[in-house]
């Protein structure tokens, strides 16, 4: 009778022991890791928007306007390279 006792504590414990683990592990990935992972989404969110409204900037030019952009994302290899050569020819 003692030894199913015994055994019943020990199982009561260990089961005492897995909530409590559980419980904390829960405890520090809502204070710790989630707001993380929340704030990077976030970031993600904003850098996104903020392209998209600089698409909707470039679009809303009028009409006749001459713009130039740069991508900054490529660079090109040839950097010294002045212009393209155009040939005209003379018209009589």
């Amino acid at each position: 009778m003692k030894l199913f006792i015994i055994l019943y504590l020990i199982g009561f414990l260990r089961t005492i022991i897995i909530i409590a683990v559980i419980y904390f592990a829960i405890r520090i990935l809502t204070k710790y890791v989630i707001p993380i992972l929340f704030d990077k989404k976030l970031k993600d969110m904003q850098q996104k928007m903020q392209e998209h409204q600089r698409q909707q900037q470039r679009n809303s030019r009028n009409e006749g306007d001459v713009t130039i952009e740069y991508d900054k994302r490529k660079r090109r290899n040839n950097d010294n390279e002045e212009g393209e050569y155009i040939d005209f020819e003379e018209i009589e």
